[in-house]
């Protein structure tokens, strides 16, 4: 897969454009949860919140993605009570990382597959640590690894699409 730039927006947050931005990648991560909860296990194997903000945050920058990252679960908690409300400290701190590693790595790198793996590497790594000291529970920690491996290669491989086409 080819290295390309990509136009990296950089939007503030006193830019109505950014809130357009941030809001079209929150419906994404509320709509596609919802998809996915229709398969058992659905959210634990294809981790659908995250995609959008991942997106957003290498097309528009960290603000976007920020907003991205921290509206969507709680909004999705508030209306369907999914994520549950215990899970949300542990969404919260991956979609954040999440969105300011893409953020950083969309604007200070060649954009490629490798640039989304290393998004999604940092976001995981971080996430398992804090959810590792959350309860010192190994297997807990390790859940999006092995049961939303899927989930991550969708994020990789269908996010470097996405992002390739909306650069266009």
């Amino acid at each position: 897969m080819e290295t390309l730039a990509l136009q990296h927006q950089r939007y503030n947050f006193a830019e109505a454009r950014t809130y357009l931005w941030a809001g079209l990648f929150i419906i994404g991560n509320i709509a596609v949860p919802q998809l996915c909860h229709l398969i058992p296990n659905g959210g634990l194997m294809l981790l659908p919140i995250y995609f959008f903000t991942l997106v957003g945050a290498f097309k528009c920058g960290w603000k976007v993605g920020l907003l991205t990252a921290v509206l969507s679960p709680l909004i999705n908690c508030a209306i369907f009570g999914m994520p549950p409300v215990a899970s949300l400290p542990a969404i919260l701190v991956k979609s954040v990382t999440l969105a300011i590693a893409a953020g950083y790595i969309g604007s200070h790198m060649k954009f490629s597959i490798w640039s989304v793996v290393l998004a999604v590497l940092a976001y995981q790594l971080i996430g398992m640590t804090f959810e590792f000291l959350m309860d010192f529970n190994i297997i807990h920690a390790l859940q999006d690894v092995r049961i939303g491996w899927p989930g991550i290669l969708i994020q990789i491989v269908g996010g470097y699409f996405l992002i390739k086409a909306l650069n266009k």
